[in-house]
């Protein structure tokens, strides 16, 4: 695949850091929404999968994350991120005019797509959530209450052997400096908890084909709290993958082979080829 290009756009709230990984001729566009603390530079294996089948692939460090511009992790609005995610979305369709957009969310990334899709659903032909922050996440209101409590967020990073059993996910992870290793904010914690109760409140995507991967032993967001969302989003007509054994990141797992073949099949299913 053609090597990745940068693209520095204006965000919101300061420059938006986006990258692409060229196809000559595309026939569908992956938009890529990447989670919480992390960076669109660790999707660059996803990204070869799906240029092997025939995708351009664009998408955007989120605000305060990555080279993107911002106090480190700290997200004021969600609806400001899901703005910069057009941004990046019509970067990508003037690149290559009439190609269908499929919109990749994961974890954090996965409610900023499920918002993307209920405000500009129109212009995407499928979405695709892995491990999605939506329906019951407690990890917030939890960390706030402890915050009203003692007056301060708890000091509790991400860890990586949390991502995936392959360890040496978790290796590059923690020696990644693009990745924050620290405590969660509280400006991000308020948005995580007003933007779950907005997307609830948001209606579902109609006709959208929608693809929900997750594994089973996600400590991070537990599948249980994302399956209300998920077929709240979908109205119940989602296609799911559930990986037995999976941790977090479906797509760095030791079945990510098998998290890239259900989205490219998916891709098929929704684009007729």
């Amino acid at each position: 695949m053609t090597d990745a290009r940068e693209h520095v756009l204006t965000g919101t709230r300061g420059t938006i850091s986006a990258r692409e990984w060229p196809h000559p001729r595309p026939r569908w566009i992956a938009l890529v929404a990447h989670g919480y603390g992390e960076h669109i530079g660790r999707y660059a294996e996803l990204a070869g999968a799906l240029g092997k089948h025939g995708a351009a692939v664009f998408g955007p460090d989120h605000t305060g994350h990555g080279r993107s511009a911002g106090e480190r992790v700290v997200i004021e609005d969600f609806e400001d991120v899901v703005t910069d995610l057009h941004t990046v979305a019509q970067r990508a369709r003037s690149t290559h005019p009439d190609v269908p957009v499929v919109l990749i969310g994961h974890s954090m990334g996965g409610l900023v797509a499920a918002r993307y899709a209920q405000r500009h659903g129109d212009r995407l032909a499928a979405l695709v959530l892995s491990g999605p922050v939506i329906g019951t996440w407690e990890t917030p209101a939890r960390l706030l209450a402890h915050d009203s409590a003692h007056g301060e967020v708890p000091g509790i990073p991400v860890s990586p052997a949390a991502l995936s059993r392959d360890p040496a996910v978790g290796a590059a992870y923690a020696a990644d400096p693009l990745v924050w290793h620290g405590p969660m904010k509280r400006p991000t914690l308020r948005a995580f908890v007003r933007t779950l109760e907005d997307v609830a409140r948001g209606g579902d995507v109609g006709r959208l084909p929608l693809l929900w991967l997750h594994g089973d032993d996600d400590r991070l967001v537990p599948l249980a709290g994302s399956r209300p969302g998920v077929e709240r989003l979908s109205g119940g007509a989602a296609t799911e993958r559930i990986f037995p054994g999976a941790r977090h990141e479906v797509f760095h797992e030791t079945i990510k082979a098998a998290a890239f073949a259900e989205v490219t099949a998916f891709v098929d299913r929704v684009l007729g080829g």
